[in-house]
């Protein structure tokens, strides 16, 4: 019984890895151009924070939402500081929910928000699976 338990960790840690390089290197693809886009397109993504009533500096917020979609693919990726980041790009992407559905819960606008809704879930899911074993460096915040 031990060695299917162990084989089952083993293909559940590769899983993990085949998860974090994908979805990772998606979002470091999805980041980066908002991060070299300047402040013009950090104006426009931070102006989101509206939908949760902040509407202040949004150029501020929008470089932090290109920040935790740039780097944290980069942390997930690579397994460090997993959590933090795997945090960070939840609230980013329940906020870009919530810029698609502008306060008004139709089936379309829930459609329309149907991408940032379900990478928010599968974020919300890692803070509590972790990154696996099969990770970069000894930076584990747990």
């Amino acid at each position: 019984m031990s060695i299917l338990n162990s084989y089952s960790e083993g293909q559940k840690n590769f899983g993990l890895l085949l998860l974090r390089i994908g979805i990772g290197a998606f979002f470091i693809m999805h980041g980066y151009p908002k991060i070299i886009g300047g402040p013009e397109k950090w104006e426009k993504l931070g102006s989101a924070m509206q939908y949760v009533g902040i509407d202040f500096v949004p150029v501020v917020w929008g470089f932090l939402a290109a920040l935790a979609e740039m780097v944290g693919g980069i942390l997930m990726l690579t397994g460090i500081l997993f959590r933090p980041a795997v945090l960070l790009m939840f609230i980013t992407m329940v906020v870009a929910a919530l810029s698609h559905i502008k306060g008004v819960f139709t089936f379309g606008s829930i459609m329309e928000a149907s991408h940032a809704i379900k990478m928010a879930i599968l974020f919300l899911s890692l803070i509590f699976i972790g990154p696996g074993n099969y990770r970069l460096g000894k930076i584990v915040i747990e």
